[in-house]
């Protein structure tokens, strides 16, 4: 019977093979042949071993882990996003036997500080890093230090050398517009953010080109925004655009829970969705489907997504001196309920205005 717990000098004399070789085989170097690699994995897995961190990481020069900074917003905040997020990068690293370290930012410390901390620590080989700002201190910083890093999300300066992984968000607010537009609406409301983050910008860009290109007078945007974590400023926001003298008849939301948002704020306002007004989100978290009477949105595959960078990751680690990569997703519309035609009084006016 097989001893359990096996050292890495005992699993050597086994394989007959040097320490050296085969703590370097179950590392995954590249410099051992696969057909080694694979007889020592199999051994390893028969003898029940599990290898030294610590001892690991001085033969190969790596931990084994990728980070991910993770600000800690407080008791009563729910993230959907990263939810999806982690799960998925998870899973991308884990099938390359890559752990995921996750380092939470408090309150009163700054995501660059923990960055700082974890980097220079040596306790992660890669870094994942999510929700870019249009000028963001922590690429600077990765970037300075050669450190391998993937973004989910990209750089306003697309030509810089960086990695990416990004859901084209942009033309998906175009084609929120267009199939608004068919329908008939022609004043049209977005809540954003006043958060200078690069995916903000970009979805605004493509709504207003969509705008530009019908080429229509008739159409009215009016774009209120608010801190991204705070949700009295968004209720008042919200509010304010749906009681104003000129309300929109289709309203698209940044991202899900701010469409979502405006279902809750329509509903007690006394407007009928979709009859009154009609509501576009971007992401298509969980609670889109069940939000009454359900949100249409467009879905980021923010879990596949995630995945895929940590597989980038593994990628731009075992070959620093790669060129960077870079993919951009195509989102997929989800139409639930939430949208139709424009308001029956609405397309009236139209019509009117129309005849000679």
């Amino acid at each position: 019977m097989v001893q359990r717990s096996s050292t890495l000098k005992v699993l050597a004399e086994h394989l007959d093979l040097s320490i050296t070789t085969v703590s370097r085989a179950l590392a995954g170097n590249p410099s051992v042949a696969a057909r080694t690699r694979e007889r020592v994995t199999a051994a390893a897995r028969e003898f029940g071993y599990v290898p030294n961190l610590a001892a690991r990481q001085l033969v190969s020069g790596r931990s084994g882990f990728a980070a991910f900074v993770l600000p800690v917003r407080g008791p009563s905040y729910v993230d959907s996003y990263l939810g999806e997020f982690l799960t998925g990068l998870g899973e991308g690293l884990a099938t390359h036997g890559v752990d995921l370290l996750l380092a939470p930012v408090q309150p009163d410390r700054s995501e660059l500080a923990v960055l700082r901390h974890v980097i220079e620590s040596g306790r992660a080989d890669g870094v994942v890093v999510a929700r870019i700002a249009e000028e963001d201190e922590r690429v600077g910083y990765l970037r300075e230090r050669r450190v391998p890093f993937v973004m989910h999300g990209r750089l306003l300066d697309e030509t810089a050398p960086v990695s990416w992984l990004d859901t084209d968000s942009g033309t998906a607010f175009g084609e929120a517009f267009d199939m608004l537009y068919e329908l008939g609406h022609r004043r049209f409301g977005l809540v954003s953010i006043t958060d200078r983050m690069t995916f903000r910008h970009l979805r605004e860009r493509g709504l207003r080109a969509a705008i530009a290109r019908r080429g229509d007078q008739a159409v009215e945007l009016e774009v209120v925004a608010a801190p991204r974590f705070d949700r009295a400023a968004a209720v008042a926001a919200i509010d304010g655009l749906l009681h104003g003298p000129r309300r929109p008849t289709a309203v698209i939301g940044l991202f899900d829970e701010l469409a979502l948002l405006v279902l809750e704020r329509a509903a007690h306002a006394g407007l009928r969705v979709p009859h009154d007004l009609s509501v576009v989100g971007f992401d298509n978290v969980p609670a889109a489907a069940y939000a009454p009477p359900g949100l249409t949105t467009f879905d980021a595959c923010t879990r596949r997504s995630a995945k895929e960078i940590g597989e980038m990751l593994v990628s731009l680690v075992e070959d620093r001196g790669g060129e960077p990569l870079r993919r951009l997703v195509r989102p997929e519309p989800v139409l639930r309920g939430s949208h139709g035609p424009a308001p029956r009084s609405e397309r009236a006016v139209r019509r009117g205005r129309s005849k000679p």
